[in-house]
């Protein structure tokens, strides 16, 4: 016997001009069982539905609904969750009576897929409230296709950073990869050219081969290709962030996996099966995990500035204050800053995801209680340009002073130049430089050019002109 949802869905469509075939393969129900409902032209609701009636509940029931928007799933959840005691089939009626509609999935792409044979990675943009404000966050999913079994987490960005991190989070809550991971056509991924044509960077390409996947794209102007990967993106949106809060990212990926396992043990009759049942016939055909997994990091070179903190994507992090002016590796982890000083790592502290112009501080990095600020000797690369020609103390000390603090980023570009261009064309530019206070290294770099161009490239008859001697007489 259908259930009074599926029966109000079948008068739906069949309202807006569907066929009893369409609607028979939408439902996933026989065309037979279609034609009865449509030939009763109404929903019945069960005698129990009728008699709790939420009436008495029907302010909270609009407020939840608005919330909760319009999942009628989450509204019951919550409205249990604060003692009401009536059927989700009673919810169901009360919004019938109501006029709150009910609108049945539309069918993804009609596409069959073998057991471990294909995946779908996408991305979706959603609104969630954590930490008490409301933010734009961007929600990866990926999907085993033919089990439909779902995993997806949260991020403030999306960059190829995180799309690492996330995948490989994913398969291990799979426990393998499929052959194939279908993506969009996204920079973060895709080096050059378009669907069956593309070319992934050579960095996603190793992960995809640690993994024993390669990356595919779909072709443009077919949507329908990734159906199963973009079909929860709605229920994600209605039924997950539909009257959540979090307190922060963290907090807010915990809930997202318990959901997932929820959804995925949760029965289908589309299927007449959950995802993860179907998903014990697909595990075996996956591509097994490799035995080491090393962590998703990326290498960042930050100087440790005169408060001794380092800058990361708008967020400060402290280290000992003895490598103040020091060049340090940092590398970025999913949920660690860690700060490295040469193969010795100084520093490590929760990296920061929530905010921005934040500052995490060790209170041990601090200078002992009574020094003060101290005074800091030179940093590496002047002490290095000082050594090898001591005649550029006078710019150098006038370059820090134009540039503030240790003047890391134009000392080290002196530094190469004094390593690559002859010694006395540029020091002829850098006195030409400090008399006229020119402290743009780009320009400096022009000036050492036509000084090396008029010292070294002077053509013969250039040398020894009489005419040239003439004109001095």
């Amino acid at each position: 016997m259908l259930d009074e949802e599926t029966r109000a869905a079948i008068l739906k469509l069949r309202e807006r001009g569907h066929g009893i075939r369409p609607i028979a393969r939408t439902l996933r129900i026989s065309r037979q069982s279609v034609r009865d409902v449509v030939e009763e032209g109404t929903v019945k609701v069960p005698a129990t539905a009728r008699a709790e009636a939420p009436d008495p509940f029907r302010d909270e029931i609009l407020a939840q609904h608005a919330s909760c928007k319009g999942n009628l799933v989450r509204v019951h959840e919550e409205l249990v969750a604060r003692g009401a005691e009536f059927s989700y089939a009673a919810l169901t009626a009360f919004c019938r009576k109501h006029g709150i509609g009910y609108s049945p999935p539309l069918p993804d792409g009609q596409y069959e897929f073998a057991p471990g044979k294909e995946m779908q990675h996408d991305t979706s943009p959603h609104k969630a409230t954590i930490g008490g404000k409301e933010r734009r966050v961007q929600s990866a999913s990926l999907v085993a296709c033919y089990s439909h079994m779902l995993f997806f987490q949260l991020y403030p960005r999306f960059r190829r950073f995180e799309c690492k991190v996330f995948l490989t989070e994913a398969l291990l809550y799979l426990g393998g990869a499929c052959a194939e991971c279908m993506i969009d056509n996204t920079h973060v991924v895709v080096l050059y050219g378009t669907g069956p044509d593309m070319v992934p960077t050579p960095e996603m390409a190793a992960f995809a081969e640690r993994f024993h996947f390669k990356f595919t794209a779909h072709k443009p102007r077919d949507p329908d290709r990734k159906g199963r990967v973009e079909a929860p993106m709605s229920f994600i949106e209605n039924n997950f962030y539909a009257g959540r809060s979090f307190s922060g990212f963290e907090d807010a990926n915990r809930q997202a996996a318990a959901w997932c396992d929820k959804v995925n043990a949760t029965f289908n009759r589309r299927w007449h099966a959950s995802r993860r049942e179907l998903f014990r016939t697909e595990q075996p055909q996956l591509q097994p995990l490799p035995i080491w997994i090393p962590p998703v990091y990326e290498l960042h070179q930050r100087t440790v500035d005169t408060d001794g903190l380092i800058n990361l994507h708008s967020n400060r992090y402290s280290a000992p204050y003895r490598l103040i002016g020091r060049e340090l590796e940092v590398r970025e982890l999913k949920d660690r800053v860690e700060l490295y000083d040469g193969p010795r790592m100084v520093a490590s502290h929760r990296r920061v995801v929530e905010a921005s112009d934040a500052r995490v501080i060790v209170p041990e990095h601090r200078p002992p209680r009574g020094e003060g600020r101290k005074k800091h000797g030179p940093s590496p690369y002047e002490e290095q340009l000082l050594k090898l020609e001591p005649r550029l103390c006078d710019y150098v000390a006038a370059l820090k002073r134009k540039v503030s603090g240790q003047g890391g980023a134009p000392l080290r570009r002196l530094l190469r130049m004094l390593r690559d261009y002859p010694r006395e064309p540029l020091l002829a530019a850098v006195a030409t430089a400090l008399e006229y206070g020119l402290f743009d290294l780009q320009r400096l770099e022009r000036l050492v050019l036509r000084h090396v161009g008029r010292d070294y490239f002077v053509l013969p008859s250039q040398e020894d002109d009489p005419e040239d001697d003439d004109e001095e007489e």
